[in-house]
């Protein structure tokens, strides 16, 4: 028998002698891929037709997973950073911990430096979350999340629609001495 082949013996009819037969399969060994070939109804003989008394079902073909929309809006970037900055280090930390009490468990002379090196650990990883915190507070209000009188992103955008409209009008002004030939420009004599 080879991979992907199924062999089967009909019983002898009307005298024959027993034939073997090797046919491919309609579907691969995982029942949802068909197989390349010819359907198998294709092979039925008649009389196997009218004994199939239910209607073959096609498989169901479901993905393997259904997009679903966000349900918040990804961190930015500099937050996200902040964040997997401070998730590495609390990991460390409370790993250090963990060695920490182990060794001082079996009274190894590691346990003191690992002791130490917790508590500084523990200073950092404190940093870390609060530098989560504070860089997502500096965002929001640096880009107009939050929207307060005292957030600087309206002065900010005020400051920037400024920018574009002097140069705008600089721009239409040198557009306008181009046209007139320069006619308009002061002489050095």
């Amino acid at each position: 028998m080879s991979m992907g082949t199924v062999e089967r013996r009909e019983a002898p009819r009307d005298g024959d002698a027993a034939r073997s037969r090797t046919r491919s399969r309609a579907e691969a060994p995982d029942r949802d891929i068909p197989a390349a070939g010819p359907h198998p109804r294709a092979r039925e003989r008649p009389e196997q037709r009218e004994r199939r008394e239910e209607p073959e079902q096609q498989p169901v073909h479901r993905p393997l997973w259904t997009e679903e929309s966000a349900r918040r809006r990804r961190l930015p970037d500099p937050v996200r950073t902040a964040a997997v900055r401070a998730v590495l280090v609390v990991a460390v930390t409370l790993i250090s911990a963990m060695v920490a009490f182990l060794c001082t468990l079996a009274g190894s002379w590691l346990a003191f430096p690992m002791v130490i090196g917790s508590i500084a650990g523990t200073v950092v990883a404190t940093w870390g979350v609060l530098d989560v915190w504070v860089t997502r507070q500096v965002w929001n209000q640096r880009h107009g999340v939050v929207s307060v009188p005292s957030s600087t992103a309206r002065a900010m955008r005020r400051e920037r629609r400024r920018a574009r409209r002097q140069a705008r009008s600089a721009q239409r002004a040198q557009e306008r001495i181009r046209r007139q030939g320069g006619a308009g420009q002061l002489s050095h004599s």
